[in-house]
């Protein structure tokens, strides 16, 4: 028999069909893994329940809840809830003088949280049996806060009443503080009226005092040097003068160059040339000088003094009636009035012979060498001062009434304000540019106070606006007498100014400052001990 052998077109026809069934055990695999994956897509309840618990369970994580609590027949929940509100009704109580209410109120608390504090301890739920009682006699206090009309807005009427009243007894206080503490700061003490009182003995009876004064006249060439340091100061004050004068001294690398210019009062002038005649500052020169000397400050030209002879101006400053009292005091002080204030405009004139001076207030101590401030350029300016707007709100419009035209249409609200107490003065440009007779014009602008009421800051932004170049703040450190200056501030500063009531030679002087000023007074003079000066 002859053997066939299979053909090509078999083969072909098995390969295919042995294709066909892969693709189909494939399909049915595919449709099984669909059918699975659609069963766990399908939404359900059950686990929406179990996300609500989660929730559930993050909210009350932290909080002492139990199960029992949360059943709408808890004791428990009540309980807690009488308590809560019994002790808001106990402040009502309390506020509106209830105290008997107030202490049932609080004898029933404390008889639930005992309750509270059993079941807690047995960890079992609270029975009726043992917390009925205490749930009915709550509620018949809580019945009873409620006939007594202690409810959330009875309570917020009552609140609002309280501060009113707090807040009218708080204005009233602080307008009081106000007063006595602005008295304080004027008051002279017994210690320094003594003191000038006994200069002025020993003045007029001991010759060599007198002696000694006409000695250190040889030196009188100095006052007119410009060569040298000249320093001004206008003041009655004679221990604060002598503290300027003594810390400008011990700081001072050449204190033979150093002229001090002191102008005081008649009654002043003879203790203040008793002072400092009796009393060397390592070799610095003194001209004491009196404001009565000088002919030309009078009404006619200054007016300030013209201001003095008007009636309602009088009234304003010394008797306070014209206002119904709407004025602070410390706007009504007659010290603003003072020439010796006021003689700072002046300084040209007073000192005709000088081109640079350099004026210290009366409440400063220096505490490093100052004879670096004539070198200072001014860039044709003609006061040098420190900005006293660069950390707080000092610009124009805190010191000036910016309602008046007169102001607005010539001042900038925003310009930066700066401080009398240290301040560097050319007065070779003073008196080219007539500084004085722009004082003058705004003073006399301002003779019904409608520019600005307090002081000699006002008239001085005034009359140095575009004239004054900024010093370096280390230069002058202020707010020693009336705030707290951050240390590092104090121990760079080169002047400390005790701007402010609180100077450091009153007792309502700031006491962690008064030893920067004390260490300049020598509490060993005879004279100071016999004044009790300490």
């Amino acid at each position: 028999m002859r053997r066939r052998y299979p053909s090509f077109g078999r083969q072909q026809r098995r390969r295919y069909s042995n294709l066909i069934w892969v693709a189909l055990c494939g399909l049915v695999v595919v449709l099984f893994f669909i059918v699975l994956l659609s069963k766990d897509s399908q939404p359900m309840s059950r686990p929406a329940l179990a996300k609500k618990s989660y929730r559930q369970d993050k909210i009350l994580e932290g909080l002492n809840v139990t199960e029992e609590m949360l059943s709408p027949t808890s004791l428990t929940r009540q309980l807690s809830d009488q308590i809560a509100l019994a002790k808001s009704l106990v402040v009502i109580a309390k506020e509106s003088n209830n105290l008997q209410f107030a202490w049932e109120l609080s004898a029933q608390i404390r008889n639930s949280q005992i309750l509270l504090s059993n079941a807690a301890t047995r960890r079992s739920p609270l029975t009726i049996s043992e917390s009925e009682t205490a749930i009915k006699d709550m509620a018949l206090l809580l019945y009873q806060a409620q006939q007594l009309h202690y409810d959330s807005a009875t309570m917020i009427m009552r609140l609002k009443a309280k501060i009113q009243s707090l807040e009218e007894q708080m204005s009233t206080v602080s307008d009081k503080s106000s007063k006595y503490g602005q008295i304080a700061a004027e008051e002279v003490p017994k210690s320094l009226y003594c003191l000038g009182v006994r200069l002025a003995t020993e003045w007029f009876r001991n010759p060599s005092v007198q002696r000694k004064l006409a000695e250190r006249k040889v030196s009188v060439w100095k006052l007119a040097d410009s060569s040298l340091y000249h320093f001004c100061i206008f003041s009655d004050n004679i221990l604060a003068t002598s503290v300027v004068i003594n810390s400008t001294a011990v700081n001072s690398k050449h204190p033979e160059k150093v002229v001090f210019h002191l102008v005081t009062d008649e009654v002043n002038y003879a203790p203040m040339k008793a002072w400092f005649s009796m009393n060397d500052f390592r070799g610095v020169t003194v001209e004491v000088q009196k404001i009565e000397e000088f002919s030309w400050l009078n009404a006619s030209y200054v007016p300030v003094l013209k201001q003095l002879q008007d009636s309602d101006t009088k009234n304003y400053y010394f008797s306070g009636n014209n206002d119904d009292n709407k004025t602070p005091i410390k706007f009504r002080n007659p010290k603003y009035l003072s020439m010796l204030n006021h003689l700072r405009f002046y300084i040209p004139e007073v000192y005709p012979a000088l081109k640079k001076v350099v004026f210290l207030d009366d409440d400063v101590v220096v505490q490093k060498d100052i004879s670096p401030l004539f070198s200072i350029d001014l860039n044709g300016n003609v006061n040098g001062a420190v900005e006293t707007c660069m950390e707080t709100f000092h610009r124009y419009h805190k010191y000036l009434n910016y309602s008046h035209p007169l102001i607005r249409s010539h001042f900038d609200p925003d310009a930066c304000g700066w401080a009398f107490g240290m301040n560097v003065f050319d007065l070779v440009e003073w008196r080219k540019r007539n500084v004085t007779g722009i004082y003058h014009y705004w003073q006399e602008k301002n003779i019904d106070r409608t520019l600005w009421k307090l002081g000699t800051l006002p008239p001085g932004l005034l009359t140095f606006y575009g004239l004054t170049e900024p010093l370096d703040p280390s230069w002058h450190i202020l707010g020693l007498g009336y705030t707290n200056v951050d240390p590092k501030l104090i121990g760079k500063g080169a002047v400390l100014h005790y701007n402010g009531n609180s100077k450091p030679w009153l007792k309502i002087g700031i006491e962690k400052y008064k030893p920067l000023w004390e260490k300049y007074v020598d509490y060993d003079h005879p004279i100071l001990q016999h004044c009790n000066v300490h």
